[in-house]
């Protein structure tokens, strides 16, 4: 398991309008994809610099696909990022702050309170 890899997936799809609507209409497809050709891109370098051994576990995967914040969570993501990309994709959906309070409901009702996990950056 790689927080570095879940947070630059959340990173780079929240900072794209593009990609933050494919990953809300095709959430599998937009995982598979990035995994593929982006999750070894260096930042910052030419695309001909990449890396060649990060990939997601399948739960990883899985919690990606089902937009699953509450496990990105437990498995280390930034809940900053979680929060910011989800609010991104289902805001719309609800009406002031409604989505914000689901987030903390789901979160609440998981069990997760503090001591937070790690999300040392």
């Amino acid at each position: 398991m790689s927080k570095y890899l879940l947070d630059k997936f959340l990173f780079t799809v929240d900072r794209d309008p593009d990609l933050v609507e494919r990953y809300r209409e095709d959430p599998a497809g937009t995982v598979e994809w990035w995994e593929r050709e982006m999750a070894n891109k260096l930042l910052n370098c030419i695309d001909a610099e990449r890396s060649t051994w990060l990939a997601f576990t399948d739960e990883e995967r899985r919690a990606l696909r089902e937009h699953d914040h509450v496990t990105l969570f437990r498995m280390g993501a930034h809940p900053f990022l979680t929060l910011t990309l989800f609010i991104a994709m289902f805001e719309r959906d609800h009406g002031p702050l409604e989505y914000q309070q689901a987030y903390g409901r789901a979160m609440a009702e998981a069990g997760i309170a503090l001591p937070y996990p790690d999300i040392a950056t």
